[in-house]
């Protein structure tokens, strides 16, 4: 994969990352029912988008890593093996600083 090629995926990645961030941050905010047994479901869904915004957020500082690899021209090398990886994993995951074999073994 070029590197033209792996920015534009990569700012593609980066992009839906914090749409849906935004997404779940304005979910966050907005308000409750008055109705109590309705507040509880709420808050069960509120317990849901928080975890789903620290996946969010982590994605996007992966993609950040993976962005600063690219520049600095080790984007496409295994972070633990220094192998390649495989063009198809990179465009399965293309935030991806391992090798399929070295993410087998973490």
């Amino acid at each position: 994969m070029d590197n033209q090629t792996a920015a534009v995926n990569l700012r593609t990645l980066y992009d839906e990352y914090a749409q849906r961030l935004d997404a779940l941050e304005r979910d966050l905010r907005s308000s409750h029912s008055a109705d109590s047994a309705e507040q509880a479901q709420e808050r069960e869904n509120d317990d849901v988008m928080r975890a789903l915004r620290l996946e969010a957020e982590a994605g996007l500082r992966d993609v950040e890593a993976a962005l600063q690899r690219l520049r600095e021209g080790h984007y496409g090398r295994c972070q633990r093996c220094g192998g390649e990886i495989a063009p198809a994993r990179l465009r399965a995951l293309p935030a991806t600083p391992w090798c399929a074999g070295c993410a087998d073994q973490a």
